[in-house]
């Protein structure tokens, strides 16, 4: 869904190893794709729905190996092995293309010997064998689609049962031998098809499809312009633009590097046109493009993983989640407004700025189709069944009703699309698979959990502590759904069996996991935007920091007051959000330097207002009332020196 260079531009792809590689699926390479996805896509539907179209149901087992077949084996065409194989495919991937049909059509007709005979546990050779194969195909997908970090770690995990017996302390656990855990990881239900892929596979691929049909059918260039419509005209119009669009956008993605290049290429030149200096637009860019996978109603593959571990329907991550995301989204707003009030920046010009109901009147249908979702999603609670109604009402409308006019060339642009996207989350969680498994083989999970509630003594601020460095470190190297799936397994029980709220604290590894993509040294979503901006990626990731600050406590206030998730009484809830919502004004106000009627306020007085903010956020009234009195403090101060002045 993303493009990678512009007449503006141009966006280095290494930079996402998971977004590159998409121009190899050309001539035969993409018919074949379209046609394996047509088939994994069709097949998901009647797997899901159980509709019985190819006779007997298939078992779980046999299906997830057949989908593993179809869309696995795709990577090794959509993506090279070397840059030097990014012009076309060479032979070598075609062996290998073939290869991982040959095993997986072999895994999924042997799929019920495989349950019944415990092949994971002892297997016929060839069955070994084919296991062995299906391992090193795996790995090798992740290393094109996830890159070197990501890979390294996995085949470290890959290998560990055979030296887990010789490890020290709560890094021991039962070893077993290489042919073991082949079939451990090939054949058994914790590995390469374990809860990450069967979530792909049960409910991840109709919100892949609805994103796509969103793509197709131009609501990107919709929800672009009704974000120009809304705030193109306020100060500081484009940087809220950015902030909208990036926040539409992101939830339906999920993707963080494919938001910052696909929004930022328009947004970006914006901010810089009106005025704002190219690191901090850069910095605007990806802060939104990183809160995409925090936002409803999609928020990426992540999300519906989360809720598979947590045996939760994925309504309840989505409503936990609102508040937070709100909250972050609503701290980039206003120090974008706030920046360009103290700078004196405008808006767009009027001619840019298209009027809003034409826009509404153009575009209804896609938020239509989103209510829609939505509804389902929270109202119904059909979660397996709430995309692919919605996409399909969105197809129908968008062919009756749409500026841009859907046919059979859409509907292929659309199967390809999809088909792109499930290759790459294939790729990246069938070799994720072998962290779980490997865990769950040797116990060392639930041991690292033990060790580290021991280590912090009851302690759960030290807990957090621990948990927040482990999110950061990890998630320099790993996807949000790579690092997220380690954590959970790890740290999550963790921060559970510490006293902390289960839901929080899968948000909060999230969350952390997540604030690498604008920290330095990786900051990979501020390199990005720097990229397009053409300003350095230290000071952009460094302004990323700044602007995305709120990610770094917002975490620790929701883990320790679940009232920001949404969980307690109501008027608890009514006045913790309340509060953290002024607390997000006067953050943005101390740290910008504006405040509301008063105009523009110099350090010694954004002190207290950044001492207000963090009063108003923790939990408690005495902490309340003098976060309101320094607040209020400021104002009498600023009207009382005004005076004078004019006296």
């Amino acid at each position: 869904m993303a493009t990678t260079d512009s007449a503006s531009a141009t966006v280095n792809v290494d930079l996402a190893p998971e977004d590159g590689g998409r121009d190899r699926l050309a001539g035969a390479a993409y018919w074949i794709a379209l046609l394996f996805g047509v088939i994994g896509l069709l097949m998901t539907v009647n797997q899901v729905f159980n509709l019985g179209l190819l006779g007997d149901v298939i078992i779980d087992t046999s299906f997830l190996y057949v989908f593993l077949g179809l869309f696995l084996s795709l990577v090794f065409l959509a993506y090279p092995a070397r840059k030097a194989d990014r012009a076309g495919i060479p032979w070598y991937d075609w062996l290998l293309f073939a290869a991982t049909l040959a095993a997986a059509a072999y895994l999924a007709w042997n799929g019920g010997r495989i349950v019944a005979e415990g092949w994971d546990l002892q297997a016929p050779t060839d069955a070994t064998i084919i296991a062995g194969i299906v391992c090193a195909l795996a790995l090798e997908a992740l290393r094109r689609a996830g890159g070197p970090v990501l890979f390294g770690m996995c085949l470290l995990f890959a290998v560990y049962p055979t030296f887990a017996d010789k490890m020290p302390g709560f890094l021991w656990g039962p070893g077993g031998g290489i042919e073991e855990t082949l079939r451990t990881h090939a054949m058994g239900v914790d590995s390469i098809i374990g809860v990450p892929m069967r979530t792909v596979a049960s409910l991840l691929v109709g919100f892949l499809l609805f994103g796509s049909a969103l793509v197709v059918t131009g609501g990107g260039d919709f929800f672009m312009a009704l974000a120009v419509a809304l705030m193109g005209r306020s100060r500081g119009g484009p940087a809220k633009v950015a902030v909208l669009s990036s926040g539409f956008f992101g939830s339906l993605s999920g993707s963080v590097i494919s938001n910052v290049v696909t929004t930022g290429q328009i947004t970006i030149p914006t901010m810089k046109r009106i005025g704002y200096p190219a690191h901090y637009a850069g910095a605007v860019e990806a802060c939104a493009s990183t809160g995409g996978a925090l936002m409803p109603p999609v928020m990426g593959a992540v999300a519906f993983i989360m809720a598979e571990f947590l045996n939760v329907p994925y309504s309840t991550v989505m409503i936990a989640a609102v508040v937070p995301a709100l909250l972050y989204y609503g701290v980039l707003l206003l120090q974008a407004d706030h920046f360009a009030a103290r700078n004196g920046l405008k808006g767009q010009p009027p001619e840019e700025i298209p009027p809003l109901l034409p826009v509404l009147a153009k575009g209804w249908h896609f938020l239509l189709s989103l209510a829609l979702l939505t509804y389902l999603l929270l109202v119904m609670k059909q979660e397996a069944l709430a995309p692919y109604i919605a996409t399909v009402i969105l197809l129908a409308t968008s062919a009756l009703f749409g500026a841009k006019r859907f046919g059979l060339a859409g509907l292929r642009d659309l199967a390809m699309d999809a088909t792109r996207n499930v290759i790459n989350i294939v790729a990246i969680l069938a070799g994720v698979g072998f962290i779980v498994g490997s865990l769950s083989f040797t116990g060392v999970g639930g041991a690292f959990s033990r060790e580290l509630l021991q280590f912090a003594g009851g302690n759960v601020y030290l807990l957090l502590v621990f948990g927040a460095i482990t999110s950061f470190i990890l998630g320099m190297g790993m996807t949000s759904s790579a690092c997220y799936i380690f954590l959970a397994v790890t740290l999550g029980p963790a921060l559970v069996d510490g006293g902390l709220n289960p839901l929080g604290s899968h948000l909060f590894i999230l969350y952390w996991g997540l604030i690498s993509f604008i920290t330095p040294p990786v900051a990979l979503a501020a390199i990005a935007a720097a990229s397009i901006a053409r300003s350095g990626a230290w000071q952009t990731g460094l302004w990323a920091m700044r602007l995305g600050m709120v990610n770094f406590f917002l975490p620790f206030l929701f883990v320790l007051n679940p009232t920001l998730i949404l969980i307690g009484a109501p008027l608890d809830i009514v006045h913790d959000v309340a509060t953290a919502a002024l607390a997000v004004w006067l953050l943005s106000a101390g740290t910008e330097g504006w405040l509301y009627g008063i105009g523009r306020i110099e350090w010694p007085l954004r002190v207290p207002l950044l001492l207000g903010a963090a009063g108003l956020l923790k939990p408690g009234m005495e902490t309340d009332l003098i976060g309101l009195g320094l607040a209020a403090a400021v104002y009498a101060w600023c009207l009382v020196t005004r005076r004078r002045s004019v006296a």
